[in-house]
């Protein structure tokens, strides 16, 4: 377990994996992968992440939290409950929390609200925040900055920004977590200039899964679906963009995210 990867971020609520979870973990574990954080997205959602991770100890942990996209939900309405899966000890972050503005499936106000309400729970909880950003970034740091001097720390989960907004980041103390986005030679232009920019104490992997399939695998599998198995093409990725060795990555990436979520070896 102390050398495999750690992919910190899988949405393994998805109803795309209902039917074959415990093959899919065993495929990912064939891959490296020997732990993973499953994402939570609203209340059930981290209802359902927090149970998985507890009939898998060691191997599965969660985060608890509201999506943006799930806002108009308001947190502050289920704020004990929250606070209730926050407290468990197989729930190692508060999020996925943030604001997307690129959908809009949420009023602005209301993803601004339900932000705000979750990074007080990390806050309370003291757990570190699992955060989403897209097409938001003043808003998202103005309210990130009024409470990152209480809170245990934070990631930019699937982070696809440039460096301008790395820098930020990275200013305001976040690690920095990078998915199959930037195997895609369309839309990841600017992550991949800014990947080689990410101090190595700071940088984490993700899968996204069953989001961003990495692009350029081959050959390509017949699914869309991404799966955590696929972890290692994103740290090979990052290391040809570093000129590093895989093992390097692979080491620095596991360290990262065990402190980071304060995880068992």
């Amino acid at each position: 377990m102390t050398d495999a990867l750690i992919d910190i971020g899988a949405n393994l609520t998805h109803q795309s994996f209902a039917g074959d979870l415990d093959a899919v973990l065993t495929r990912a574990a064939a891959a490296g992968v020997g732990q993973l954080v499953v994402t939570g997205a609203d209340l059930a959602s981290s209802r359902q992440a927090a149970a998985l991770a507890a009939a898998r100890p060691g191997t599965l942990h969660a985060t608890a939290g509201v999506h943006p996209h799930h806002a108009t939900s308001d947190p502050r309405s289920e704020r004990q409950a929250f606070l209730e899966l926050l407290a468990m000890p197989q729930v190692v972050a508060a999020g996925e929390c943030g604001l997307d503005y690129y959908r809009d499936l949420s009023p602005r106000p209301e993803q601004r609200r339900a932000f705000a309400a979750q990074l007080e729970f990390a806050v309370l909880a003291r757990k570190p925040v699992f955060l989403h950003q897209r097409d938001a970034h003043g808003d998202f740091v103005a309210i990130l900055s009024e409470f990152m001097p209480r809170l245990t720390g934070g990631v930019a989960h699937c982070f696809t920004g440039g460096l301008a907004e790395l820098e930020c980041y990275l200013e305001l103390g976040l690690l920095i977590g990078v998915t199959g986005w930037v195997c895609d030679e369309r839309r990841g232009g600017a992550l991949r200039e800014a990947v080689p920019r990410i101090p190595l104490d700071r940088l984490m992997v993700e899968t996204d899964a069953p989001y961003l399939l990495p692009r350029d695998l081959s050959p390509a599998p017949a699914s869309r679906r991404n799966e955590p198995a696929y972890l290692p093409h994103v740290v090979r990725a990052v290391a040809t963009l570093r000129a590093a060795e895989f093992g390097a990555i692979a080491a620095a990436t596991t360290a990262n995210a065990r402190r980071f979520f304060a995880l068992p070896e």
